[in-house]
């Protein structure tokens, strides 16, 4: 007996093994594409993505919370119906260790307390633009994995195809040829801009939109000393910028001044050689620091532009008492649309940025990301976010008509279906709307293809009804002038200058950059308000390159020699 029930158990096991055998050589053309759908195969054993985990799989993350972003039904960042929909959806339970009110980088001060304290990492980090240093601390500390390696293998063919659209977002996160974080994509040229005319004023000097700088400034004069509003000289503001905190932002921004003359400040650039050089000491800027102090001086330029931050920009352009506002294409919408409710009758139009005298024009590119995706060394299922992530750049990124989120997020939050069975935006839906729900997403914004919703804007502009969502979204909430103005913004797409280095902090930036940036920023400062004379900057430049400024010219170069 012992002897027969050893041969059969030996048959047993010869029968398996063939069996597993023949299985593995079917499946082996089945290996997991990354797209999102039924679970797939992978050599003899099944994968771990999943469209939907059961039991649930758990993602922690930690949040810094928009002030602004509002919560319905009790909800908070850490419960509400995003986190329930990814429960149900996919069975992936998002767990928050912390959250934050993110004012004055509270988030970036509790995630390098939990480094320097050494508390558990979420699963999941997502960092902003607005503190790249921080980005780069995390990826240091040795806590997060190779994120590229895990994006070929399981982001979708949409996913990837956005990522495609400009392979550069990878460079700041990449450490000896290692893709340590995930770009986090935004739209394209959400901070490139425009000028921001009021037509109204233009009309009734019969003056036409100023093309070059000479014309722009016989218009500054105009609106200044012969207000059509009737404003007297001291009570107008004609060019609103502001540089507090730089030459180079996003609103009330002053550096397409220097791009008519060549140069874009605050910034890397491609130099005549093919070499990066740092836009703030080429030799441009000397005439767009001279033009700059000759408007200060005869008060087209608020007076206190050196105190002046980009919300503050905003205030005399609401008020009805600027002329003419530097701004991105959707500044429609927010916040000159509020002008007309201070000002009857009043007008903004976008109109090209201005030549120099050389027939040049430049303005500060933007990039198409908005931060970084980080993934833990520990995460045991890090495979879930492309779960999640897939299924948001398929469906939601740009919904088609009749689509799952063709009408909005969440029906309650950002739409509402009525008693007859119409979609309501807005006021109407019962117990307020929410208007940016996919912050409550585990990536901020959810997901996002750069070009998407330029492309819908184009569109419109071109005169086409809102049949998408995105081009439904744009139409309703991003101000009647915004197609139009992406129209003028691409017919100079030629002009927008992209920082040149996207690298990491080099290591001299480190030692060095604090002191760099106020040497500059109050060097030039001194030379527009008329306290120091134009060649002054000649001596900051030589200061800048014998204080370490020379040596992060090297370190960013040898960091471009290895991606140009």
């Amino acid at each position: 007996m012992k002897t027969k029930a050893s041969k059969t158990w030996l048959t047993m096991l010869t029968l398996t093994v063939i069996l597993s055998l023949l299985a593995a050589c079917s499946n082996s053309s089945n290996t997991n594409s990354g797209n999102a759908g039924t679970s797939t195969v992978t050599g003899n054993s099944e994968s771990v993505y999943k469209e939907k985990y059961d039991p649930p799989v758990t993602i922690s993350t930690v949040w810094g919370v928009d002030p602004a972003l509002k919560f319905k039904n009790g909800e908070s960042i850490e419960n509400n119906v995003a986190t329930k929909w990814a429960l149900d959806k996919f069975g992936i339970d998002i767990k928050s260790l912390w959250s934050v009110t993110d004012t004055n980088g509270a988030y970036a001060t509790k995630l390098r307390l939990s480094l320097t304290s050494g508390q558990d990492l979420p699963d999941i980090v997502v960092v902003g633009n607005d503190d790249p240093q921080l980005a780069q601390d995390l990826i240091d500390s040795g806590a997060f994995q190779d994120a590229g390696a895990l994006f070929d293998k399981y982001a979708n063919d949409t996913w990837k195809a956005a990522m495609e659209l400009d392979t550069n977002v990878w460079n700041p996160y990449i450490r000896d040829g290692v893709r340590m974080g995930i770009p986090l994509l935004d739209y394209a040229y959400n901070h490139d801009y425009l000028l921001w005319i009021r037509q109204d004023w233009l009309d009734k000097l019969n003056l036409q939109a100023p093309k070059t700088l000479d014309e722009l400034e016989a218009v500054l004069d105009a609106f200044k000393n012969n207000n059509p509003q009737g404003l007297k000289p001291d009570q107008v503001t004609p060019l609103s910028i502001g540089f507090k905190n730089s030459l180079n932002t996003w609103m009330g921004d002053p550096s397409w001044i220097f791009g008519a003359y060549g140069t874009m400040p605050e910034q890397w650039n491609l130099a005549a050689d093919g070499t990066l050089e740092y836009g703030s000491i080429n030799e441009a800027m000397k005439p767009g620091l001279v033009k700059l102090n000759e408007w200060y001086n005869k008060g087209y330029i608020p007076r206190e532009a050196a105190l002046w931050d980009e919300n503050k920009t905003a205030e005399p352009a609401v008020a009805g008492t600027a002329g003419i506002i530097p701004g991105p294409y959707w500044m429609s919408g927010w916040p000159l649309l509020d002008t007309a409710k201070n000002v009857e009758g009043a007008v903004w139009k976008p109109y090209p940025i201005p030549t120099g005298p050389d027939g040049k024009a430049g303005r500060h590119g933007t990039h198409f990301t908005n931060g970084v995706i980080l993934i833990n060394n520990d995460m045991k299922h890090p495979e879930a976010l492309f779960t999640y992530q897939n299924y948001l750049f398929d469906n939601y990124a740009n919904p088609a008509p009749g689509s799952e989120f063709d009408l909005g997020l969440f029906k309650g939050y950002d739409y509402d279906i009525d008693e007859n069975g119409n979609p309501v935006f807005g006021d109407d839906i019962p117990g307020g709307q929410i208007i940016a729900p996919a912050r409550y997403f585990l990536v901020r914004d959810g997901a996002r293809i750069p070009d998407a919703q330029m492309n819908a804007l184009l569109a419109l502009a071109d005169g086409k009804e809102p049949e998408t969502r995105l081009e439904k979204d744009v139409a309703v909430n991003y101000g009647p002038d915004t197609p139009a103005a992406a129209k003028v913004l691409l017919s100079q797409e030629d002009i927008s200058m992209k920082n040149m280095f996207t690298g990491p902090t080099t290591p001299t930036m480190k030692m060095k950059l604090d002191y760099l940036n106020k040497l500059e920023l109050q060097t030039f400062n001194e030379i527009i308000y008329g306290k120091k004379p134009v060649d002054a900057f000649d001596k900051f430049v030589e200061t800048w390159k014998s204080s370490g400024g020379a040596d992060i010219t090297k370190e960013v170069n040898d960091w471009y020699n290895t991606v140009k």
